[in-house]
């Protein structure tokens, strides 16, 4: 009934975007972390951050100039 088959990139995507924005179910989590290694969605998540601050930084820059 388990399903053992690592999830894909975009799977570890929509998982670390529920999870930054606080909408990721506690059984979607458990499921993510008993399938793979957490090293995955750590680089996911470093990833997703810088690109969220950089835009943050443009947009600020964008509306006070």
């Amino acid at each position: 009934m388990g399903d053992s088959a690592k999830p894909g990139l975009f799977s570890v995507i929509l998982s670390v975007l529920a999870s930054a924005f606080g909408v990721q179910s506690h059984k979607n989590y458990q499921r993510d972390f008993q399938q793979t290694s957490p090293v995955v969605y750590i680089a996911v998540g470093v990833v997703f951050v810088v690109i969220f601050v950089t835009l943050l930084v443009l947009l600020v820059r964008f509306i006070v100039s």
